[in-house]
């Protein structure tokens, strides 16, 4: 295989690893604090900042991938 082949494949392997973590926990999020929301409406005061928190934080975890692939 020739370098540019290689590199091409590398990017996109970091792209698609990185990518599967951070979209199953903000999943796993949404999915958790609606349950709670259904289950204690009162709640969603509560429940919604740390959620966007938690949120925006997997989301970084993407962005780091991002760069790593943009740096090979």
């Amino acid at each position: 295989m020739s370098p540019e082949v290689v590199i091409t494949l590398s990017k996109a392997l970091v792209m698609a690893i990185g990518g599967i973590g951070p979209a199953l926990g903000i999943g796993l999020i949404g999915m958790k604090a609606m349950e709670a929301i259904g289950r204690n409406p009162e709640a969603s005061g509560k429940l919604f900042v740390p959620m966007l928190l938690g949120m925006a934080f997997a989301e970084a975890i993407a962005i780091y991938s991002l760069v790593i692939a943009f740096t090979l």
